[in-house]
């Protein structure tokens, strides 16, 4: 089924959203279109490229954002880069790439057509983790910084404290009705995590 054929995630007169979920980790996949201008935006090539790349391709997308480097998000980094789109990563986490054209820094701005999206440096997860937060829309795609419940996993390379002060700082400052899109699972709202920061802290993950 094409992503066209599929019930939007999220679709107003401006845009469409659409969430694709693959692999064994059940990673989220975002493609953002702007119906203006027909240009489009992949966010996490993670994996199942066999699906992917078409329906990315059919939506008009030219480039993939990488919200962290961990091996489930980027599986499918090498089959769209052979399909002639470019990949963008955070710089601290660029090596974790097999191969990626540009690097994301805190603050850019990227443009999907009349769209623009801001890329917000979250280390903790990783040390070059990055969200990014859509324009004139209560829309952030959180990667694997903020899900429900609470911050990711800091295990595997990541830091506890530094997730927390990216979440204290740069991401729970936002507007309360903003939609966090996360990496995995469902959404949520910066409204319903605010309250429990301390409670993270005090459980220690």
């Amino acid at each position: 089924m094409s992503a066209s054929q599929r019930p939007a995630h999220f679709e107003d007169s401006r845009i469409r959203l659409d969430k694709l979920v693959v692999g064994s980790w059940e990673n989220n996949v975002f493609v953002l279109r702007d119906k203006a201008t027909g240009e489009a935006v992949l966010l996490d090539a993670a994996g199942e490229h066999e699906m992917i790349i078409p329906v990315a391709k059919a939506a008009g997308v030219r480039r993939v954002l990488t919200t962290h480097g961990h091996f489930d998000h980027i599986g499918a980094v090498t089959a769209a880069r052979d399909a002639g789109l470019d990949v963008g990563v955070g710089g601290e986490d660029a090596s974790m790439l097999p191969s990626y054209d540009w690097v994301i820094n805190d603050g850019d701005v990227i443009e999907v057509g009349d769209l623009r999206l801001q890329a917000i440096h979250t280390p903790g997860h990783t040390m070059g983790s990055i969200c990014f937060l859509l324009d004139g829309y209560p829309i952030l795609f959180s990667g694997d910084t903020l899900f429900p419940g609470g911050p990711g996993n800091t295990a595997h390379g990541g830091d506890f404290p530094t997730i927390i002060k990216s979440l204290d700082e740069r991401l729970l400052t936002l507007p309360a009705d903003t939609i966090v899109m996360p990496g995995h699972g469902l959404d949520t709202t910066v409204g319903t995590e605010r309250p429990h920061l301390q409670e993270w802290v005090d459980r220690g993950f």
